[in-house]
């Protein structure tokens, strides 16, 4: 098995290598003068299972060419297998046509990946399920509740909780953390969305006052959403609101916009790399999916199930 990184995410790479404890694979990433991407594998990789860990996150268009480019160089140096491991899938919300003449660029992005030449995926919390239908590979599609839950459990278990779905959307996901939290009640944010980026939360379906809620999400971009629903549960009377997103995008003013906001604290995980260190004292925290990652590489490798991790 050998585990090679590209641009996006080299922390978490480095991470995941050293629960599995190999080294990452050696290869050159780089840019021509034009800013065409080169890549350069240094190692003999005939016959072996070779897993690419890249997010397609910003620059989302360049850090998916370096995916594409390096499961081909792979491909032409005859690795046995390849598996494209993307703890954030970027276009996944452009799943569907919201209207007409628009396109589906997840199933586009799907179809590129299988093309270049990769044998399997493995992602994070893909933002409809359904999206593993895209692809005409094996997909598995894990899940950070497990994590997620097990923070909420150490530092908050003292708390009266609620769980809380920013959307109707959302339900499904907020519900399982509910259940992996003792059953804890459920409350949805109904919100309006005038368009793209803007959202307006209208009322808070269930009784939140007196409760520590926590906002769960599997996407936070601009951060209007949370911010929105966390300003309108303080109003119902919650005591304290907590947010868990599994991808934090955080783009533009995001983490300013979370520093003003009514929210305690917003709690994402490293499947994104910023490239900078988080402000210490801040309201963003992160929490690390490495061994959840590293755990379900090794059980694909050794052919063993990954489901079982959710169990």
């Amino acid at each position: 098995m050998k585990l090679l990184a590209g641009n996006s995410n080299t922390q978490l790479a480095r991470s995941i290598a050293d629960y599995l404890e190999i080294a990452l694979t050696e290869a050159s990433v780089r840019r021509f003068a034009d800013e065409e991407i080169f890549v350069e594998i240094h190692e003999n990789v005939r016959g072996e299972d070779v897993f690419v860990l890249q997010s397609t996150s910003y620059p989302a268009n360049d850090n998916l060419m370096e995916l594409l480019i390096c499961i081909d160089a792979l491909r032409r140096a005859s690795a046995k297998r390849i598996t494209a491991v993307v703890p954030y899938f970027g276009y996944a919300r452009q799943d569907r046509k919201p209207g007409p003449r628009t396109p589906i660029s997840a199933k586009l992005v799907a179809n590129l990946i299988t093309t270049a030449g990769a044998n399997r995926v493995l992602s994070v919390d893909l933002h409809a399920g359904q999206i593993q239908g895209f692809f005409d590979i094996p997909t598995d599609n894990l899940f950070a509740a497990p994590v997620i839950a097990a923070d909420i459990q150490a530092r908050l278990s003292n708390k009266n909780l609620m769980i809380v779905s920013p959307d109707v959307g959302g339900v499904v996901r907020a519900r399982g953390l509910a259940k992996r939290l003792d059953n804890a009640p459920l409350a949805i944010v109904d919100k309006r969305r005038e368009r793209a980026g803007e959202s307006e939360v209208m009322n808070i379906i269930g009784d939140v006052e007196g409760r520590t809620c926590i906002l769960v999400d599997d996407i936070v971009d601009s951060a209007g959403t949370l911010c929105n629903a966390a300003a309108a549960l303080r109003q119902q009377g919650a005591e304290e609101v907590f947010a868990y997103c599994t991808h934090g995008v955080l783009s533009g003013a995001a983490a300013a916009r979370v520093g003003a906001s009514e929210l305690k604290e917003l709690v994402v995980t490293d499947s994104i790399w910023s490239g900078e260190a988080d402000v210490e004292g801040g309201k963003i925290r992160r929490l690390t999916i490495a061994p959840l990652l590293a755990e379900a590489v090794r059980r694909i490798a050794d052919e063993s199930s990954v489901s079982s991790l959710f169990d």
